[in-house]
């Protein structure tokens, strides 16, 4: 069978899909890291050069005497804290969820799912409103409390599915030793849903640290990333060359969470894709 026309045929496909796939997605990449060594003249030269020469760190100057350090420490801020909330009360939510017996749990989890698909801009302006009667706009609570609802739902859902790939023999014992609920919950359960509960950080993070909208829309003096890159330049000039270096720098803290929690994230999405 391995030597049909068709299993030669795969052979070799496989391997040319997978090389197209990378250099789909390793080329912008790439384009974005050399052009923020190049001058702000090189940036758009032509013909283009494909390597930087000279190699210059003036973009990267250039971004950081915009504001960017603290673009940077605000999103960070805004990120950790609306991540936490959604890894606190999304595996309090999936254990319940998952193992206990609660009254109404498949319309609820219906209902979280239309909220997790709901569109941002639909409700921008009543939270605007919301935000300004309760004296929370220009602050990180403006941002890091609607990114914690928005993202809740999703991280319910996977922790949810993870939590019902755990045998109950396990839990039933801890019980019969005394063991309360939240003791369970803590000593027993979470060891076993770290997959899980990496993945839902991970996306959490990814999510708040690259949203756009409510940012811009809520906080006008603590900018996060998106909107501190939005708005370098002015009327006549287009920095090119700084936004490509603030786009590596906001590239960074994604690209090293991937890397180094990648098993935990690919373990997490399979369980939750087969169980439940």
């Amino acid at each position: 069978m391995r030597n049909r026309p068709g299993h030669t045929l795969s052979r070799v496909l496989v391997p040319l899909g997978a090389l197209l796939i990378a250099l789909f997605v390793l080329l912008p990449l790439y384009w974005m890291l050399s052009s923020s060594f190049k001058t702000q003249y090189n940036v758009g030269a032509s013909p283009p050069q494909y390597f930087p020469n000279p190699i210059s760190t003036s973009s990267y100057r250039a971004a950081f005497s915009d504001g960017f350090g603290g673009f940077v420490i605000n999103s960070l801020v805004v990120a950790c804290c609306s991540t936490a909330l959604v890894l606190f009360l999304g595996t309090l939510a999936g254990y319940a969820f998952g193992r206990l017996p609660v009254r109404g749990k498949y319309p609820l989890m219906v209902g979280l799912l239309m909220i997790s698909v709901f569109p941002q801009i639909a409700v921008i302006a009543p939270l605007y409103l919301v935000m300004r009667d309760i004296g929370w706009l220009n602050s990180y609570q403006a941002l890091i409390f609607p990114y914690t609802a928005f993202n809740l739902p999703f991280a319910i859902w996977i922790l949810r599915n993870y939590f019902l790939g755990i045998s109950m023999s396990m839990e039933e014992s801890a019980r019969i030793d005394g063991a309360g609920v939240l003791r369970t919950l803590w000593s027993v359960i979470l060891p076993q849903v770290t997959p899980g509960i990496f993945t839902a950080g991970v996306f959490t993070f990814t999510a708040c640290w690259t949203e756009f909208l409510m940012a811009l829309s809520f906080d006008f003096g603590k900018k996060t990333i998106p909107v501190g890159i939005a708005s370098f330049g002015t009327q006549f000039t287009v920095p090119y060359g700084a936004y490509f270096a603030a786009s590596c720098i906001a590239v960074l803290p994604i690209a090293l969470m991937v890397i180094i929690f990648r098993k935990a994230v690919v373990s997490g999405l399979t369980a939750g894709s087969v169980k439940g």
